[in-house]
């Protein structure tokens, strides 16, 4: 049985949550893995990410990241293809591709212009930025993430013409 992992990452109010979802909808036998999930679960001691962050939030947020990627092998291993998704930038991102042990495995950075973020941050019930600003993260984005996998500048496109932009366009990782 054919399996495979697609990491979807991308700042906050890029359409990460949607377009997965929509993703894993499309395919056959699938799980919707997101890493935020792993965050909540610390309850006592949590360190939240900052613009300068303390040691134990990137010790935090590596755990994170490695319980996702650990969650979506799992599901790729129950013969599940795993749509795993969350905020994942700079040298995580190579670093979590790392930690996937599932191959094919397809990177997607969703990367719409921060005009388009923020009015989506507008629209939504949440505010997900905090002590960030959208051009903050998204330049950090930009400037800090290697280019790998596919990157999608989803500012015109529906949530629709994303997934079919992914399907027919990524590529798995080497």
């Amino acid at each position: 049985m054919a399996t495979a992992i697609y990491l979807v990452t991308g700042i906050q109010a890029s359409g990460k949550s949607t377009v997965a979802q929509a993703l894993a909808e499309r395919l056959p036998r699938s799980a919707h893995v997101r890493g935020d999930v792993f965050r909540r679960f610390v309850v006592g001691g949590r360190v939240e990410m900052s613009p300068d962050p303390d040691p134990e939030a990137l010790e935090q947020l590596r755990l994170r990241h490695r319980l996702a990627a650990q969650a979506a092998d799992e599901y790729a291993a129950a013969g599940f293809t795993a749509v795993l998704q969350d905020n994942i930038f700079g040298d995580m991102l190579p670093w979590t591709i790392e930690q996937i042990r599932t191959r094919p495995l397809y990177v997607v950075v969703l990367a719409p212009q921060p005009a388009a973020v923020a009015a989506r941050e507008a629209a939504r019930g949440k505010s997900a930025y905090g002590a960030f600003t959208v051009e903050d993260l998204d330049t950090g984005l930009r400037e800090t993430t290697p280019r790998l996998g596919l990157w999608l500048d989803t500012t015109d496109l529906t949530v629709a013409e994303t997934v079919e932009q992914i399907l027919a366009r990524a590529q798995p990782h080497s």
